[in-house]
């Protein structure tokens, strides 16, 4: 497997960056988790959009998915049509544009569900998000990477992400700033779950630009030390 950091910040980009998005080559398949603001155009910079074999997505809120919208025209300059694995969520706009788009084919997922596309198992995972998400568990050649999405805590998390090679997790709160309320982990509480749940190694994603990158680091050290915190550009083999 290789994973390619396409956009790492959340809800919104830091300046000359992206907001989610992971490109991954896993077997025999290629890949896109999340497709965020800025996200297209760093793609079409690593492989053809048109060419991925399906779509991805965590949750439907604009930092994930606004790069779908321009994607529509692209394909149907091309004359492709994707796959897009999704959550069902009736309050979203975004969701209802993709559902008419006839050049991506909509399929609805929700925790629990599993694909096997080609040689490639997916599994569908829990979070808890203020609109609906899930998480995915993507398995491959022996290898497997965890993607959490966007969630909070969750007591079933460990469970679904227990052994992962590589888990890439939304850490975007520090510790002063989060609160069980809040849409997100802490990278501390992601660190947690990543020591937890026994993974081999954790990426910090999600970053807000208004956080210090250094304090998340820090905080999350406590819990897992060879943690690090994605980079867009970045590739990374399991």
């Amino acid at each position: 497997m290789r994973l390619h950091l396409l956009g790492v910040n959340g809800p919104f980009p830091a300046s000359g960056g992206a907001t989610s998005g992971f490109l991954l080559e896993a077997g025999d398949l290629v890949l896109q988790l999340d497709f965020g603001s800025g996200v297209l155009s760093r793609l079409t910079e690593k492989f053809p959009p048109e060419d991925l074999d399906a779509l991805l997505i965590s949750h439907w809120h604009f930092d994930h998915t606004c790069d779908l919208l321009p994607l529509i025209y692209r394909l149907e300059s091309c004359g492709k049509k994707l796959p897009v694995y999704g959550p069902a969520d009736e309050s979203s706009g975004i969701r209802r544009m993709i559902a008419q788009a006839a050049c991506l084919d909509l399929h609805e997922v929700a925790p629990g569900d599993s694909l096997d596309l080609g040689e490639t198992r997916i599994l569908v995972g829990p979070a808890r998000h203020p609109v609906p998400g899930v998480g995915f568990r993507v398995e491959a050649e022996g290898r497997s990477l965890g993607y959490t999405g966007d969630t909070n805590t969750l007591p079933s998390l460990a469970d679904f992400y227990r052994g992962c090679d590589l888990l890439l997790a939304d850490g975007l709160f520090p510790e002063d700033a989060w609160a069980e309320s809040k849409p997100h982990l802490s990278a501390s509480l992601a660190a947690s779950l990543a020591r937890e749940a026994g993974v081999g190694q954790l990426i910090l994603t999600h970053l807000n630009p208004f956080f210090s990158p250094d304090l998340l680091l820090r905080e999350a050290r406590g819990s897992f030390p060879g943690v690090r915190l994605a980079r867009a550009g970045d590739m990374v083999s399991l």
